[in-house]
């Protein structure tokens, strides 16, 4: 026998025993244990790949992501001044309705609609700054209202807007009447923004939760007009009159849009006076 043939019956035998000794499963161990070891080394390239890429990608990521967040920001605060925007309209419209319901169920005045656009920075004077004036038939001494009572009366006149004295203001006195105790009476404003009554006859049985309302008596208001309620009641024995807190029935600190009653002229009753 030659050497090539040799050669060739020993490579058979070689490859036929591997044959026979992977199909005889001598060769799982091995092959699992190398499978085993390909596995980790491709996971091991495949985690390094990835940190690469992402140490490289990460500035660029980082910029979009601001980007992205400085766009969402941008379009909350839209969103959010818009429903600021919505919620003003609501009770806007909801103020000037129930305007015109009050001026709808008191039809003997005539009514002009204002908006607050100013408010007394002293602590000492009560008055409000409205967008009508001169120009739109505003006169000085004219009542001003809201659906809820009485707010106070033109105190100065320009053009396009006016000075609102409050029924708070320390100056302001207004002659009202007591409906349930059937007796007169003076509103006096404060320093601090209260009101209370005076000059109540010491006569009236007054109590706490009675209606106050202007009388007219001295022409500077028309009658009828809702100013409050009474909370407490102080009465001596060696006083003339009686004194007593009030609840004013509008919220001061609350006024957007009054009603100016446009067909009121108050009367000057001074100089008849003895």
């Amino acid at each position: 026998m030659n050497s090539r043939s040799l050669q060739t019956t020993i490579i058979f035998l070689v490859v036929g025993g591997i044959l026979i000794l992977a199909l005889g499963g001598f060769f799982g161990p091995v092959s699992q244990r190398l499978d085993l070891s390909l596995i980790q080394l491709q996971t091991w390239f495949a985690s390094r790949f990835q940190g690469m890429q992402d140490f490289f990608t990460a500035p660029r990521d980082i910029v979009s992501l601001r980007a992205r967040n400085a766009e969402l920001e941008a379009q909350v605060s839209r969103l959010q001044t818009q429903v600021i925007e919505l919620q003003q309209r609501v009770n806007e419209t909801e103020i000037l309705a129930a305007l015109v319901d009050f001026s709808r169920t008191n039809p003997e005045s005539s009514y002009k609609a204002a908006a607050v656009i100013g408010r007394d920075p002293s602590p000492f004077l009560h008055y409000i700054i409205i967008n009508r004036g001169s120009n739109d038939d505003i006169r000085r001494g004219m009542p001003v209202v809201t659906n809820q009572g009485l707010v106070g009366r033109v105190d100065a006149v320009i053009a396009d807007a006016a000075r609102v004295q409050l029924i708070t203001d320390p100056a302001s006195a207004v002659n009202v009447y007591l409906q349930n105790a059937d007796t007169n009476a003076v509103l006096l404003g404060s320093v601090t923004g209260d009101i209370s009554l005076d000059m109540i006859s010491q006569n009236a049985v007054v109590k706490p939760s009675d209606l106050i309302l202007t009388s007219g008596l001295g022409g500077g208001y028309p009658p009828d007009l809702i100013v409050g309620q009474v909370v407490t009641l102080r009465a001596l024995e060696f006083e003339l009159f009686q004194q007593a807190t009030v609840q004013p029935a509008v919220d001061f600190s609350r006024l957007d849009i009054v009603l100016v009653i446009t067909n009121f002229r108050p009367v000057d009753i001074a100089p008849l006076e003895p």
